[in-house]
């Protein structure tokens, strides 16, 4: 299964910010989701964000909200997202059928996200380096899971460049500009 940009959706889970202090890789995941949802806006692959009880957990990270203007947040009482009505629908409306997923914790929220979607028929692609608990030991076990049910894992980089396709049009020139550029550890592993 080869991702396409215009069959996929990246899902973000709960990187909010009263919990990411007690993440481990909470920072990385931020990062790393960041970096993709610019990938994916800059591409036109829709950028959707959960929040898991903002009441008490606060809202998305602050950092995610100014570099994905374009994401469609989801408030949610489920633990996995696609229990949610109004998800179903929106992502059944979406004609999209593979699902880039990340966020926290792994263990909990983003591995009943996966099951879910799995269960309804989707691609679900686990982006590892961005999926994070608060003990490590738990989001490898849920990577492990999700991945025995289906899920593929993958890297940022490997989603953005199979995302691209090609480097001989204006969108790779657009990304590797505005973005790879600017992480000097992504720029050294390209042209």
């Amino acid at each position: 299964m080869r991702l396409e940009s215009e069959e996929s959706l990246l899902l973000i889970v709960d990187l909010q910010s009263r919990l990411l202090p007690v993440i481990h890789g909470g920072e990385q995941a931020v990062e790393e989701a960041g970096w993709l949802g610019e990938v994916a806006q800059a591409l036109s692959v829709p950028v959707w964000i959960t929040e898991q009880y903002p009441q008490g957990l606060g809202g998305s990270d602050p950092r995610l909200v100014a570099r994905l203007p374009e994401a469609r947040i989801f408030q949610k009482a489920h633990f996995g997202v696609h229990d949610e009505a109004t998800f179903a629908e929106a992502l059944r409306e979406s004609g999209k059928r593979q699902v880039v997923i990340c966020g926290s914790e792994a263990h909990i929220c983003v591995m009943q996200s996966a099951l879910g979607l799995l269960d309804a028929g989707y691609e679900v692609y686990w982006l590892v380096e961005a999926t994070a608990s608060r003990r490590p030991e738990e989001a490898r076990l849920a990577r492990e899971r999700v991945t025995a049910m289906g899920a593929i894992p993958v890297s940022a980089d490997m989603v953005a460049y199979e995302w691209l396709n090609r480097c001989d049009d204006e969108r790779f020139k657009a990304v590797h500009r505005a973005y790879l550029r600017e992480r000097s550890d992504r720029s050294l592993r390209f042209f």
